[in-house]
């Protein structure tokens, strides 16, 4: 006690102190504007044309070299992909050093090496600088490429682009930039599993050989290195690297603005929520006297915590954890696009208030207080950012990449600072086009088209591929005979039939779980035996048991790093009438009701409304297999409507008992996929295993 008496007293004090240092009654004064000095890389170009900037720093012992290769953007078509597949096969040995010896030098070196198509990263401590330097160029000059390698980048990346199936944000993403840039566009361009197969082991090659070369290329030093050991060393491992003549091609034009603003919607039946996208193409780069204007006018807009989107569709409304803006430059194409992702019930509102927002500051003076504090944010970040040496080497290339004036950096403040409410309102109306706007929605048509068509806003209706579909059918004529006892009895008998489900009493479920974002991989282990006791223990390899939930029948608990939360008396009763292994086998026909035929991932499915109470679900079975594919849920928290979706695949036969081996489960922005390795059935569980 006395300890924490002494602690108070010396805080007390110390208030004291400052607060007779300073007149609290009068606003501090504003400090003079920071004056900008750049320091100058040094800078040396070598016969083959490769451009090297040097910023010395020797405040820690570390260096890194950064390799920026400078082609205009290529557009591959039917073998989109070819650059992401050289780009994975580059940094893995050279040809007199293994891919094994290569990765295992630059281990024990401590370093980091890696590569693309357009370019290359290394750094590490700087003893070591010099190896790190040969290792790179090496890598560059003389790549390990061989046709196995090849193979193997080919499968990930098609595993990738699978996966990404159901994925609303990548959807979302690819078919944006595919209808703003259109698709023969290099930024538009779609990457396919179709387009990947055609790229062969020798069109990976010709690439390489034919676009990354020193021509355009820029090498960015920084660290603990003296420029003239520096120099000898890249004259010594980079001269050798071969200058080639440039293959010529022409960029093609982005597509041209849409005539008038109409909404995009691409229907994703597993979404739990919409993606919006508000976008336009601009014609901005960074030298074009509105530049510093439109930064402030993207600030003020949905730039920061405090914009007007964000404000509006967040704190007002509570539609979403947060909304956003940004505007891109680039010589050939780029775009001013806001982006938000919000309940499915809402996403008519969103669209409106987006518009709203945007029609607002180029409408509307914006008050001197928002821009002030978007110009202090600016001045803040960047006056900060000085103080990185990888900020004044990245300064100096953009000054080469862009052709920007010597003195951007230094009178980039002034600039800023002089930005006038009419400035924000002229660029606004300049480059945020809402009369010439898509508005692309990725998000589930069968519960927000509706609405959507009551904003008189025109849909066109597109594929996850960016092509033109007609609007979709989200109901089929249900067949005069069919029930939903029938639909329930289709499903027992689909995954083995009354007899043989009844003689199920346990089963334990082993799998590896997947929460998307998250850094590890838990393993779950399920045990649940008849009717309704289930018990889930989650570990992590190296932590053990990281979460236990458990239901003996009659009471239950959660446990998560060592603290026991005991059931409420509602989720008490909620476990008690769950029948845990096969929940159609007693279920209330009375609460049952057949709704219809969706389409749904490329089959159709029988949608079943089950009433308990006040609670509504809905259960989806496959016309054609019989088989549950979904669950949708939703309920009540802090004062939100949160739904869950829980799906359900590659069914597989255990025992004469078919298990889904897939069950992914999204709650709003959480995606936790479990996939299992291994199921028992009567076997390995016991009543202990639930307490």
């Amino acid at each position: 006690m006395k300890s924490k008496i002494s602690i108070l007293i010396v805080i007390f004090l110390m208030s004291i102190g400052v607060s007779a240092q300073i007149d609290r009654s009068q606003p501090p004064k504003p400090g003079p504007a920071p004056k900008i000095a750049l320091e100058k890389p040094s800078e040396f170009k070598l016969k083959n044309g490769l451009t090297v900037m040097v910023v010395e720093n020797h405040k820690l012992p570390r260096v890194s070299y950064s390799l920026t290769i400078d082609n205009d953007p290529l557009a591959n078509g039917d073998k989109a992909g070819v650059e992401s597949l050289i780009g994975a096969m580059m940094g893995n040995g050279t040809t007199s050093i293994s891919k094994d010896s290569f990765n295992d030098e630059v281990d024990f070196l401590g370093a980091n090496i890696n590569f693309s198509a357009n370019g290359a990263y290394a750094s590490g401590l700087s003893k070591y600088a010099e190896r790190i330097l040969e290792l790179m160029s090496d890598a560059a000059i003389n790549p390990l490429l061989t046709e196995e390698e090849f193979d193997k980048e080919k499968a990930k990346l098609i595993d990738g682009l699978k996966s990404s199936e159901k994925s609303v944000d990548a959807i979302a993403g690819r078919v944006g930039s595919a209808l703003s840039y259109g698709k023969n566009h290099p930024y538009g361009e779609l990457t396919t599993e179709e387009t990947v197969n055609n790229v062969t082991f020798g069109d990976a090659v010709s690439y390489y050989e034919s676009y990354f070369n020193p021509t355009k290329a820029y090498l960015v030093i920084i660290g603990d290195v003296e420029y003239k050991t520096i120099k000898k060393q890249i004259e010594k491992y980079f001269s050798k690297w071969e200058k080639l003549v440039n293959v010529e091609y022409t960029v093609p034009q982005a597509a041209p603005n849409v005539q008038y603003t109409q909404i995009n919607f691409i229907d994703m039946p597993n979404a739990v929520q919409s993606d919006i996208s508000l976008t336009n193409n601009v014609d901005l780069q960074m030298k074009d006297p509105d530049y510093h204007a439109v930064l402030i006018a993207n600030k003020i807009l949905g730039g920061g915590f405090n914009s007007y989107l964000n404000m509006n569709l967040r704190e007002e409304h509570g539609y979403t954890y947060g909304a956003r803006s940004g505007v891109g430059t680039d010589e050939f194409a780029s775009r001013f696009s806001t982006s938000v992702q919000v309940r499915n019930m809402v996403t008519d509102s969103a669209v409106v208030n987006t518009i709203q927002e945007i029609k607002r500051i180029k409408e509307e003076p914006v008050e001197q207080d928002a821009l002030k504090n978007a110009k202090a944010k600016y001045v803040g970040d960047f006056v900060l950012a000085l103080e990185s040496p990888q900020t004044i080497a990245r300064y100096a290339l953009n000054i080469k990449l862009n052709e920007l004036p010597s003195d951007f950096y230094t009178t980039y403040l002034q600039k800023i600072n002089a930005v006038t409410v009419e400035d924000v309102m002229r660029v606004s109306k300049k480059y945020f086009k809402t009369e010439n706007a898509r508005i692309v929605i990725v998000g589930k048509g069968s519960e927000v088209l509706t609405n959507l068509e009551k904003t008189g806003i025109p849909i066109q209706y597109f594929d996850k591929f960016a092509n033109p579909v007609d609007k979709p059918v989200f109901s089929k004529e249900i067949p005069a005979d069919m029930t939903a006892q029938k639909v329930v009895d289709n499903y027992i008998e689909a995954i083995g039939g009354m007899a043989d489900l009844e003689k199920v009493k346990s089963v334990v479920n082993t799998a590896n779980v997947t929460i998307q974002g998250a850094p590890y991989k838990p393993t779950a282990v399920i045990k649940m035996m008849s009717p309704n006791k289930m018990s889930m223990e989650m570990s992590i390899e190296g932590m053990g048991t990281v979460m236990k939930q458990k239901f003996d029948g009659t009471t239950g608990y959660q446990e998560q790093q060592g603290n026991r939360m005991p059931m409420t008396e509602d989720q008490i009763a909620e476990n008690k009438a769950e029948m845990v292994l096969f929940p159609e086998l007693s279920m209330d026909m009375s609460n049952l009701s057949l709704e219809s035929i969706v389409p749904m991932e490329g089959t159709d499915a029988y949608k079943i409304k089950v009433t308990n109470g006040d609670k509504v679900s809905f259960r989806f079975y496959d016309v054609n297999s019989g088989l549950l594919v979904r669950e949708e849920a939703t309920t009540e928290a802090q004062g939100q409507s949160i739904s869950t979706i829980q799906e359900y695949s590659d069914y597989t036969e255990v025992d004469g008992v078919m298990m889904p081996a897939v069950q992914k489960i999204t709650t709003g922005p959480q995606v936790i996929t479990m996939t299992s390795t291994e199921f028992k059935i009567n076997e390995d569980v016991t009543d202990a295993d639930f307490k």
